[in-house]
């Protein structure tokens, strides 16, 4: 890797610190008479208007990925349920990550979401067998302690347990589950990026269409020819395909770990945009959760490279 390329790679990963920092921001300001799932399901429609130019533009230069292989019948079904169970999970985490965020928060929501690498070390654990050293011990416990400091306001008791704290939670936890997936698939089948960003979108937006169609067909239909709730959908619809297409690109350059690393301060920015922007007062108890999070996700990377190497398990143990 050059000097250049890293430097790119680096540039690509600050890019995304600022969308992720936005888009709570985007999510919260939207009209007060949409409710979440409406919105996602909006939003979702415009993320799929987004990519599929770039999906297009592929296909046009000759790069058919996935669509220009053939499979054995079995592989052929096993690829289209992978699809499938994606599709529904970022589907479901669309609207959850837009109701988290309305309910808990803008600052504590996105606080939430950080919760990522403690679910990313529960699936090494089970399935790749990798034991944690002493050092990623501490810094996971010191995550746990002050996820559980902002959920329950500071009491560690049960009943003082936000609930809305724990739908947020349950973002990255989906997340987590379909990236594992997607990794797999992109290390053994020639989907691209731009063709993973594009099906999984147009699935979200059929699974969120036809939930919303279910629970709320009267709020579709407002929405639909509301110009203040189609721009608000319009633009965090922009900001998420956005950051999904230069995170991937940006993985080209730099390793996870380092973009990880450097995007890992962006709810700072949510705090100050939503201090400007939405009125939410910023307490004393979540700069301090946030600080603790951000030294605990940077000691999980730095012991992460220390660790012994797991190796990768083989496509028929996956």
């Amino acid at each position: 890797m050059t000097h250049t390329e890293s430097r790119r790679g680096i540039a690509l990963a600050f890019i995304c610190l600022c969308i992720l920092g936005i888009m709570p921001i985007l999510s919260n300001g939207r009209p007060s008479g949409i409710d979440a799932l409406t919105f996602a399901f909006f939003l979702s429609c415009w993320q799929v208007v987004f990519a599929l130019p770039l999906f297009l533009h592929e296909f046009k230069t000759g790069k058919r990925g996935i669509f220009g292989a053939s499979f054995p019948p079995r592989e052929r079904t096993r690829i289209t349920l992978v699809t499938l169970i994606t599709g529904i999970l970022f589907g479901l985490s669309t609207y959850l990550y837009v109701l988290g965020v309305e309910k808990a928060g803008a600052v504590s929501g996105a606080i939430a979401i950080q919760a990522y690498p403690l679910f990313a070390i529960l699936w090494e654990s089970l399935f790749l067998k990798r034991r944690k050293t002493p050092l990623e011990l501490l810094f996971t416990a010191g995550l746990v302690i002050a996820l559980v400091t902002l959920g329950t306001g500071g009491t560690f008791r049960i009943e003082g347990l936000s609930p809305w704290f724990l739908v947020t939670l349950v973002v990255p936890f989906l997340w987590s589950i379909a990236h594992v997936i997607i990794r797999e698939e992109l290390g053994n089948t020639p989907i691209t990026p731009v063709q993973v960003t594009f099906v999984r979108v147009v699935l979200s937006t059929l699974f969120l269409g036809g939930l919303a169609a279910s629970l709320s067909p009267d709020a579709l239909s407002r929405t639909l020819g509301d110009l203040n709730g189609q721009t608000s959908a319009l633009a965090m619809g922009f900001a998420y395909t956005v950051e999904l297409i230069v995170w991937f690109h940006a993985m080209r350059f730099i390793s996870v770990s380092t973009a990880s690393s450097i995007t890992t301060p962006w709810p700072a920015l949510t705090m100050i945009l939503s201090a400007v922007f939405l009125g939410e007062v910023v307490t004393a108890q979540q700069i301090g959760v946030f600080v603790v999070v951000v030294v605990c996700i940077y000691g999980l990377i730095a012991a992460g490279h220390r660790a012994p190497p797991v190796a990768s398990p083989r496509p028929e143990q996956a």
